[in-house]
């Protein structure tokens, strides 16, 4: 069992490490993103170039309320994002008032849709009911390298090594149509555009 006293001290090194890790990550983009607000959606394993791609954008994250959370929580603050605490499973609707709220006052939020305990890359509905619900589209951000560590986790989190050149790439925006049949087709259209942008998952 893991001691008390290292859960801290594992909280504070993290974001250190992999801050400076990001540094030296190399970022080339293709794709345009439209005026805020709209949405980011983003598979689960590429959080971390992404995160470190747009930090200091006032971007607005939803993360789970699981201990796992914690962390990123703590990575995401550190990079100035503000975050809303919830997800499609645990604490949903209220994750989901928070974000629309955020789309409302103008922001741009990111969210991922297999988050946060899969399945890995495919696309539940909470990130396109809140697009539905608020008005506004979905750009769909994916980031590929061919240099990473691919952790054993249940997304195989993506972790590029040291100075990664990582290719990030956008959708065009996907609207949202009315009603459930609006939905499932914006499920759709996501989940297209998002193995689009991320080459179809994997390794790459």
């Amino acid at each position: 069992m893991k001691p008390r006293w290292a859960e801290p001290i594992g909280r504070a090194l993290g974001p250190a490490l992999i801050k400076s890790l990001a540094a030296t990550w190399r970022f080339r983009e293709s794709g345009i993103q439209p005026k805020p607000p709209f949405i980011f959606v983003l598979w689960h394993s590429r959080i971390l170039p992404l995160l470190a791609l747009h930090k200091q954008e006032g971007v607005v994250l939803l993360i789970s309320r699981h201990r796992d959370g914690e962390h990123l929580a703590n990575l995401a603050e550190s990079w100035g994002y503000s975050s809303v605490r919830g997800s499609t499973q645990r604490g949903g609707e209220v994750g989901l008032l928070g974000i629309v709220r955020a789309l409302q006052a103008g922001a741009i939020v990111a969210m991922t849709p297999d988050g946060p305990r899969g399945p890995a890359e495919r696309v539940q509905p909470g990130a396109v009911a809140a697009a539905q619900h608020a008005g506004v589209p979905i750009v769909a951000a994916g980031a590929r390298t061919r240099s990473a560590w691919y952790l054993r986790s249940w997304d195989r989190m993506c972790i590029p090594k040291p100075f990664a050149a990582i290719d990030v790439a956008y959708s065009e925006p996907i609207r949202i149509g009315d009603g459930k049949a609006g939905l499932r087709r914006g499920i759709e259209a996501v989940q297209r555009s998002l193995e689009q942008v991320t080459g179809g998952g994997g390794g790459a």
